[in-house]
């Protein structure tokens, strides 16, 4: 079922998307007319642990697209907060300490990456707080900019409301899995990792990971020996119960591999036609 339509309406500038109700698309917009589409299952609910509404920092200059999106948003039951430029959405982060932020990239009084800085600086619990980069600049540069920079996904404009909602739902899945256990300590060889304190060493030298590189990393040494494929990282690390378009796992792979591997006998490695796997250097 497609939710996305890559053109306004007659009068309307902007993107356009559609409504969602109960994890489904209700209605959409186009050339100006509306028209039901078909209700399919409804998604579980996601709630805080304590029961309470997810929190999300919705932050784009596009007011329009910015109210289509909290209303689908809402339909999930989730409270959302709209920023519409740089200044506003480091303010409403403060003040309301939300679950996940979905952060364009281009705006006034700044732009997303600078926002990002802001927002995970006070405190090292923020760096945990998933961010969802939702721009319409769609280069590999930008996407890899935007996940080097700290961004736990990336979505480009025009975009599914389904697959916006999935990959949310997703990084909120994953932050509930990902959850340090205090005593967890993984060894492959002389790579070390412990959880409670998010630290990475590799023969006793410690690695700067961003927080999405260091939940990969997680699994595969969870997981060492054992060929992981594509398909099953998307579902593990990144919580996503559906096949995505990105190259997403391809490059954090890369990006842990120019950090762990760097100046050493690597210790990643490609299964061809499967994905890869994790284990002591030979």
């Amino acid at each position: 079922m497609s939710s996305i339509i890559d053109r306004p309406p007659r009068g309307q500038t902007g993107c356009v998307a559609a409504l969602l109700l109960e994890g489904t698309v209700l209605l959409d917009e186009e050339g100006g007319r509306a028209r039901r589409k078909a209700i399919v299952g409804k998604l579980p609910k996601m709630t805080r642990p304590d029961g309470s509404p997810i929190r999300v920092l919705l932050v784009d200059d596009e007011r329009a697209l910015t109210g289509l999106i909290s209303r689908a948003l809402q339909y999930e039951g989730w409270q959302i907060d709209a920023a519409h430029d740089a200044t506003d959405a480091v303010e409403q982060y403060q003040r309301h300490a939300p679950d996940v932020v979905v952060l364009d990239i281009m705006m006034p009084g700044g732009d997303g990456f600078s926002v990002l800085e802001q927002i995970r600086a006070p405190s090292e619990l923020a760096r945990y707080t998933p961010v969802l980069f939702l721009t319409a600049r769609d280069s590999v540069v930008d996407r890899v900019a935007g996940l080097t920079a700290g961004g736990d996904d990336y979505l480009t404009k025009p975009f599914s409301l389904e697959e916006l909602v999935a990959r949310l739902r997703g990084l909120l899945r994953r932050m509930a899995y990902t959850t340090p256990e205090a005593d967890e300590v993984l060894f492959v060889g002389d790579l070390e990792l412990r959880a409670a304190s998010r630290e990475v060493l590799r023969d006793g030298s410690l690695l700067s990971l961003t927080s999405t590189e260091f939940d990969l990393l997680r699994y595969m040494m969870r997981n060492p020996y054992r060929a992981l494929s594509r398909e099953e990282l998307l579902q593990r690390v990144w919580g996503y119960d559906f096949v995505a378009r990105s190259s997403v796992v391809e490059l954090y792979v890369s990006y842990l591999r120019k950090k762990i591997d760097a100046g050493r006998a690597p210790m990643i490695q490609t299964v061809r036609g499967v994905g890869y796997l994790i284990r002591p250097a030979q």
